[in-house]
Formats: structure tokens, sequence, C-alpha cells
């Protein structure tokens, strides 16, 4: 009996928690630390001389977060794809608190660590500081890529669009 549980305690440990979207036609997935919350696209007010990528900044339950497509900065909108971005994720982390447009309502999803193949063997973006691809899931059918969603920007964006790079608060 402590056998049984002792095996279903190291399954629990190996398992890792992803807020899965799409973007383009491929799938992508997020630890589910790095979401705050998922909430409906509210209106957003552009920002001048700013990259098309970065839409804007938004009223997010008092908070003003700067709101990034990453469809667009990872060229990934067709010429049919909509502008429809129904839902916002909220990310955030000590430095930084954004929004990112997807789609659709955001799916949750459990998967074994054995199914994530390590980003190492996985072509990078030559011109970022750091890998933002974490890895690959792999399921039957399907392959899902993780995301650090904080490095797909660099230093340098980081600073342009969050000018303080602190989170902002309306009184």
């Amino acid at each position: 009996m402590e056998a049984v549980k002792e095996q279903k305690i190291k399954e629990n440990e190996q398992k890792s928690q992803l807020i899965i979207f799409r973007l383009g036609d491929e799938e992508y997935g997020l630890q589910i630390g790095q979401i705050k919350e998922v909430v409906p696209t509210p209106h957003i007010t552009r920002l001048p001389q700013t990259p098309p990528y970065v839409k804007g900044v938004a009223n997010i339950r008092g908070n003003i977060i700067a709101v990034v497509d990453l469809e667009e900065k990872f060229g990934l909108k067709g010429e049919n794809d909509s502008n429809a971005n129904n839902y916002t994720l909220v990310v955030e982390s000590d430095q930084i608190k954004m929004g990112v447009l997807v789609r659709e309502l955001p799916n949750t999803l459990n998967v074994k660590k054995s199914h994530i193949e390590d980003s190492a063997n996985i072509i990078q973006d030559g011109g970022a500081e750091q890998s933002y691809i974490k890895g690959i899931v792999k399921l039957e059918d399907r392959l899902i890529i993780m995301l650090d969603v904080f490095k797909t920007m660099s230093e340098n964006e980081l600073n342009t669009v969050f000018k303080n790079n602190k989170v902002h608060e309306t009184v």
C-alpha cells in the first residue's frame, strides 16, 4: 500500500501544468505559474512609437499594462487572419506585467515531464539573448511549443515597452 502511494506521489511530481493557446496554426504553452489571469480583451489604447506587435496599453483591474500580439511578433499572422483577439493572458513577473493577446479561450493541460523534449536540440532565434522556447510537448498527434513569455522580448524591447520595468497601478 505504501509503495502505491509513493508511486502516485512520483507521478504527480513529474507533471507540469500548462496553459495552451493558439498562435497562427500552432499550439503554444506557458507554465501556469507565469499567468496571473485570463480576461476578455479590454479596450486597448495605442501608444505612439512602439513596435507594431505592441498593441498599446489596457486597464485590467486597475493595472495599466502593455498588451502584445505574439502572433505578429513571431510573424505567424496570415493574410486572412482576423484581428479578433478575444482574450488576454495577463502574465506577471517581479519586474514585468503584460498582456498577451489570444484568439480563443486557452485550455489547461497536465503534461508528464517525459513528454517534454528539451529545447537545447531545437533551432533558436539567433538574435535572442536567451532562448524563449523552453521545449516541445510531444503528445500523440500534437506538438505544443512551450514558451518562456518573458524571454520572447529582448532586454532592449522590454526597456522600450516598459520604460521603467515596473508594474504600474492606477490610483
